[in-house]
Formats: structure tokens, sequence, C-alpha cells
């Protein structure tokens, strides 16, 4: 069951929002099945872009929006569609965002999940407005038994979608995995979007230990649980699928007001500058990290100077207080020393730049002074926690 969240403003955001969204397009996420989709299509729930509203936009059935919206309905029963997640994994929180859905928006929602050993052999292809669901696509539908998934969200009102107001925040307490999910809206009406936050689940099991693996990637189980800044772009965008799109699709903080009048340089060419930007990501499984990119695509005119990766061990305790106290605790160790970053570039690090170490949990990307990155990744094995030997040292961050 969800914990109602209303009014939450910047400061006040719960922990969910940084995790990954699971559901969207850009990962996989796929509607496989909606009862009506007359104004607007279903699909529109997953996209990564923000919604927009465009005063003049109209199709043959009626104003064009950009989410979904179904008919008035005039008939028993309410609309519903399913999504497939494209990561399989826990579910933290979601959003249902009405955004610009003022006097159309539905009034009430409940989300149900389930986890599928198989998907589904049926899904909704081209444009589907001014569609309804067809008597053999209800009976398709009707075999997964979705009615009776767990209850994630209740029934619950959503505001309509001004600016202040869009935002309908729910909280989540579900400790299992979920592969679909069912959208209730009670009757009709209007959704701009759905984020699903949560942390990927892989099965391990399956992967050989002398396997080498993108360890923080969001489709392993990679995800943020900390920052300094995200101003223009979230660092979760740093572990998503294949190269960044475009700027916005990476981590970019503002620049920093407290950089040097006159900028000075060291002997390696490295800025030297009072600050820096952080961001922090739990590995998606235990691991030893052997090799490093850093791709600064896109950003030509805003990569940062130099980036430097921390790591550490930490058990779920330790993980929590590190939160509570926003990472200003902690052991962190060097796995890769300052290193000079360039424009709209892949950079890439061995074993001749990285410190060895004991296996790892959670990592630390450090730019300076600020700017953007648009993805890490971070190759290694997955392997078991064990105490490190005593007479092990490596070099100790001062951050």
């Amino acid at each position: 069951m969800a914990e109602r969240n209303t009014a939450l403003k910047a400061g006040g955001e719960s922990d969910f929002l940084q995790f990954n969204d699971l559901a969207c397009e850009a990962v996989g996420g796929t509607v496989i099945f909606a009862t009506d989709e007359w104004f607007a299509p279903a699909a529109n729930l997953l996209k990564r872009e923000p919604p927009q509203f465009i005063a003049s936009a109209f199709t043959e059935f009626g104003k064009w929006m950009d989410g979904w919206e179904t008919r008035r309905k005039r008939i028993p029963g309410h609309d519903w569609c399913i999504i497939q997640l494209g990561v399989p994994g826990l579910i933290y929180g979601f959003d249902v965002d009405t955004s610009f859905f003022t006097g159309n928006h539905s009034p009430y929602a409940s989300i149900q999940a389930g986890c599928l050993e198989e998907a589904p052999n049926f899904t909704l292809e081209g444009d589907r407005t001014g569609m309804a669901a067809s008597d053999s696509q209800l009976a398709a539908a009707a075999k997964l038994g979705s009615e009776a998934w767990p209850e994630l969200v209740g029934v619950s009102q959503l505001n309509p979608g001004y600016s202040d107001s869009c935002h309908n925040y729910f909280k989540v307490n579900f400790n299992r995995r979920v592969t679909h999910l069912r959208l209730n809206m009670y009757p009709d009406g209007g959704i701009a979007r759905l984020r699903v936050y949560g942390v990927g689940q892989r099965d391990w099991s399956s992967v050989p230990l002398n396997q080498e693996v993108d360890l923080i990637a969001l489709t392993n189980g990679g995800v943020c649980l900390g920052y300094s800044d995200a101003h223009f772009g979230h660092p979760r965008n740093m572990i998503g699928l294949g190269r960044a799109g475009n700027m916005a699709d990476g981590w970019e903080t503002a620049r920093r007001l407290d950089r040097p009048k006159n900028l000075q340089v060291d002997q390696r060419g490295i800025l030297q500058v009072p600050g820096w930007e952080w961001a922090v990501f739990r590995l998606g499984h235990a691991g030893v990290i052997s090799s490093i990119q850093v791709d600064t695509n896109h950003f030509k005119g805003n990569f940062p100077d130099a980036c430097r990766i921390e790591t550490c061990s930490l058990t779920p305790e330790e993980e929590a207080l590190c939160i509570r106290t926003t990472w200003n605790s902690g052991k962190w160790q060097v796995l890769l020393p300052p290193q000079k970053l360039s424009a709209h570039h892949i950079h890439l690090y061995g074993q001749a730049e990285l410190n060895p170490g004991p296996p790892v949990t959670h990592v630390r990307l450090v730019m300076s002074p600020d700017g953007g990155i648009s993805r890490l990744r971070l190759w290694g094995r997955p392997t078991t926690i064990t105490a490190a030997p005593a007479n092990q040292k490596r070099a100790v961050s001062k951050l």
C-alpha cells in the first residue's frame, strides 16, 4: 500500500525521486494494453520528455494532449492500462503527473503490480488516437488477471494539472519484484505522465564468475543515492542505456559561484579551484572494478575540467547513516585519481590508472569544478564482500 504525499516542494522531495524511472520508454517501458485512447494514446505516459501543451493543436478526435486521455465514459466500468516495465525491479514510489489536464484530468487513480514469469505476447502499435480496445485485446488482457494484482496505490484523488499541483507523489512499501503495472483511472479522463521510481533487479546467479559487467548500470541495479547539485540534469542519467541523446540526457550542474576570478592550473593542466560537485551511487552488485568509462558526449562548452572516482564498502545500516548525514560520513578511498577531461569525448581508464583494492559496494564521482557528464560505466566482476587484508593501503580521499 502507498503512503500519500502531497504538496511536495523542491526542498521536501521524497527520497524515491532520485531513483531510476523503471517504466520510461528510454529504458524499454511499453504500454501493452489500454481500454480507451480516444483523445491521446496511453504510450504518452512513458515519454522521457516533460509534457507540453500546444493551445492550437487539435486532431480529428478533439484537442491534442501530451498524455493519456480517454473519452467521456458513457458505459459501465472505468479505464485502465497495462504497462510493461523496461527494467523489472523494486518500486519505491510514483509520480502521477496530470500536467495541463486541468478540466479533464482523471479525478481518481490506483496502481496495481504483477510479476510475470513470461512477458505477454501482445502489445499496442502505431498511433492509437481515436481507438479503443477490441474484443480480442480485452480477452487477451483478461487472461492476465490484473484486477487481482496486489495494490501498490489504493484509489486516491488526483490533483488537476496546474503547475503547482500536477505532481501527485505516492511512496510505496512493497518488497517484491515487479515486471508489470496496471494503472486505473476512475472513471475516465487524462494523465500526462507516469514515473515509476525504483531500483532494477537482476538475477546475478546467471552471471559467470569471470564475466565483467557494468556494475553501476541501472539495468544491473545501480542507483543514485545522493548528489550535491543537479541544476540542469540528474546524476541518474549517467547510468542509463546507450550513449546520451543530448545534453539533457546526462548529469549537469550549475556553474559554481566560488570559481576564482582568474583561473590557474597545476603542472598537469588541471584547474586549481576550491569547489567541486559529487554524486553517490550504490552498485547493482558488490564487485572489483577493473575499468572505467567517463563520457562527456554533447558537453562541448560545459564539460568538467577534471574528475576522480572514490569507492567504499557499506552495510545497509552504514548506508542509511550516510544518507541521513548527506554523505558527510563514510570512509572513501580513491579508485581513480584526478583526471583531466575533454569535451564531447569517451575517456577510458584501465588498470594503469586505477588504484587496485577489495570489492566495493558504493562509488562517488567527483567533478571539478562543475559541468556535465553524460555516462559513467564501471566494468568489473561481481564478487562477495570479504574483509580486506589489514595491510591493504589505498589513497584516502579528503572530500
